[in-house]
């Protein structure tokens, strides 16, 4: 087994309540590296096509990448894997933390979870001993009752532990799991998935060292990376005030939504509303930095709250994303209340961005006469309003009254009630992410057809454009398609290795690639990347394909697009050619734009998907 992998899996059945070790094989690792590249090749491979996303044959998958529980800077990441009770398709989405390096260093690189409890149980691994223990006791607890709780159960004070709250346990679509009280893979009904399983939590205490090649490299590496940070100013107001450092900023500028993707920043909210969310204001309740496992940067912080109308004690510093989705999105600025709504979805266990959105979707509903107040049990949602903005992120999280619709989403809902579809800003299902396509164009190729759809993380050309790089007229739509491939196989490769998105504030030039040397010992060229990271991409896009969807299933919502365009402000007259981008990716990546098939050549060429060949070509 090469350096940097524990060298085990760990498959748990929880209808028979018996789990077995398997080895990671050395190809498995090489060809699919970690993270959702290892899980969409397991999934595919053991789970049936058509399998119920809520049902005993969907598996579960926490995964880590060759960097998790090793000393490299910036590799405290883990991946959940799963279909999504959504979209009907496959699902990754990733978190921080502890957990991830915690799973690792208790002897395993994963682990798969399938079947069904007959009650609620949860998986204690204690440095490689396995047990299935009773957690009827914890049901209905929040996330971070389940996790003072298990300390004092497992009698470990350091013990890590990944857990559904009350949304997850009553399989609410916009639930997930949170590590660490406030970390979470949100996106796509994880929580669901975690739910319907009866799988209350994941506890996890590790002692092991994770070997690695050249560990002297790497802490060269990370002595570069420490210097870069220090030199570098933006760097520094983003490790002091995190992902929120720009969020007045983007509210103005076209980055985030507003009003539910139909308003204008500068007209509609203003500079005035904005300041109030921003990172500077909220950041009077800064008790201290937090910083992910072997993070340098720290983009987190501890907040105590004691004042005003919610005095939560002991929170969290909402991220970019929770402040867009409970501030501009629905155009309101008062900060008890999106702090409130950030410490309601870490407890309960709730995405975000899809609840904020979910909440964006129904106030403009009711602003436009289609819901009515006594359809929202009273709740004056009128835009801004901060208190009814809680009180129906509350029943939501309670699926009280009108939230047991809203608890799984925009989408369900509009489907649900016979109305609103036309202002839901959902891709399949899921609500779209806090950066709007109008100023980053090539994110509405990436929210539309990147196998987990309506992401922000799945690089591509939105996310270099999002950061002003230097590639040529973002609104020229003539050959995006090599650049894109090749920014999205970047991406595949860092998520999987185990890196966090923020590296690149530390400016190390090729870093996951030579991170990756450096931990296994294996050469790792850049052609290697390009390579593996496709492999990565076809297995999560075949994975779709067996499920029976198309190109033509992954639509867009217009307004994001800019149909019509925006009358006034930054993104004035932005009308983007999205399926133009979308045919520009797929003939690059050799995939069919009206079958999405990949061409059978370009398989065989990338190697480590006979069973893909199999299913789509019979060979």
């Amino acid at each position: 087994m090469l350096p940097g992998y524990a060298g085990k899996i760990l498959f748990v059945d929880l209808t028979k309540g018996t789990w077995e070790e398997k080895e990671l094989t050395a190809d498995l690792a090489r060809d699919f590296i970690g993270g959702y590249g290892i899980g969409a090749k397991i999934l595919y491979n053991l789970m049936p096509p058509g399998a119920d996303p809520l049902g005993p044959d969907n598996i579960l998958g926490f995964v880590t990448g060759p960097v998790t529980g090793t000393k490299a800077f910036f590799s405290g990441r883990y991946t959940l894997v799963h279909k999504s009770p959504v979209t009907g398709g496959w699902n990754d989405a990733n978190s921080g933390g502890y957990f991830g390096p915690e799973l690792k260093k208790a002897g395993y690189d994963a682990v798969f979870i399938s079947g069904m409890a007959e009650k609620p149980v949860y998986l204690y691994i204690n440095d490689g001993k396995v047990e299935i223990r009773d957690a009827s006791h914890l049901w209905g607890k929040d996330t971070k009752e389940t996790w003072a709780e298990l300390k004092k159960e497992t009698g470990e004070p350091r013990l890590r532990v990944v857990a559904i709250g009350p949304a997850g346990e009553m399989l609410s679509l916009l639930a997930c799991p949170i590590n660490d009280g406030h970390r979470a893979p949100g996106r796509g009904g994880g929580g669901a998935v975690m739910g319907s399983k009866k799988l209350k939590a994941i506890a996890v205490r590790g002692t092991e060292v994770i070997a690695m090649a050249d560990e002297e490299k790497v802490q060269a590496m990370n002595r570069e990376m420490v210097n870069n940070l220090r030199n570098n100013p933006g760097a520094q107001a983003f490790g002091e005030m995190g992902t929120g450092a720009g969020t007045a900023a983007s509210a103005l500028n076209g980055d985030s939504p507003v009003k539910n993707w139909g308003g204008i920043g500068v007209v509609d909210y203003g500079e005035e509303a904005a300041e109030k969310l921003s990172a500077a204001v909220l950041d009077q309740f800064k008790v201290k930095k937090y910083n992910c496992a072997n993070c340098p940067l720290g983009c987190g912080a501890e907040y105590e709250v004691n004042t005003g109308r919610w005095p939560l004690g002991p929170t969290e510093r909402p991220e970019y994303e929770t402040a867009a989705s409970f501030g501009s999105n629905l155009l309101n600025y008062e900060a008890d209340a999106v702090l409130k709504c950030n410490e309601i979805c870490n407890r309960y266990g709730l995405d975000t961005i899809s609840t904020g959105g979910t909440v964006a979707w129904a106030m403009e509903c009711y602003n436009n006469g289609v819901l009515t107040k006594e359809e929202l049990d009273g709740i004056d949602l009128t835009w801004g309003n901060g208190a009814a903005i809680v009180a129906l992120t509350q029943k939501i999280a309670d699926q009280e009254g009108c939230g047991a619709v809203l608890a799984h989403g925009s989408a369900y809902a509009a489907q649900k009630w016979g109305k609103g579809e036309e202002y839901l800003q959902t891709v399949l299902g899921i609500e779209l992410p806090m950066h709007d396509p109008r100023l980053a164009p090539g994110f509405a190729r990436t929210y539309k057809y990147d196998p987990t759809p309506a992401r922000h993380v799945k690089g591509g050309l939105g996310f270099a454009q999002m950061f002003g790089a230097p590639i040529g007229d973002k609104y020229d739509y003539n050959n995006t398609g090599e650049l894109d491939v090749v920014m999205t196989t970047n991406q595949e490769v860092q998520n999987c290795v185990g890196f966090c998105t923020f590296m690149s504030q530390a400016g190390l030039q090729e870093a996951e690639r030579k991170y990756l040397e450096a931990v296994t010992g294996r050469p790792f060229t850049a052609a290697d990347s390009y390579k593996t990271g496709l492999r990565i991409l076809n297995m999560r896009h075949a994975f779709n394909l067996r499920e029976g969807l198309t190109p033509k299933d992954f639509k867009i919502p217009d307004r994001c697009v800019g149909n019509p365009p925006q009358p006034t402000g930054p993104v004035a007259g932005v009308e983007i050619d999205h399926e133009k981008l979308g045919r520009n990716f797929f003939a690059a990546a050799n995939w069919d734009f009206e079958t999405g098939k990949p061409s059978l050549e370009s398989l065989r060429e990338l190697g480590g998907l006979d069973e893909v060949i199999n299913d789509l070509y019979g060979e």
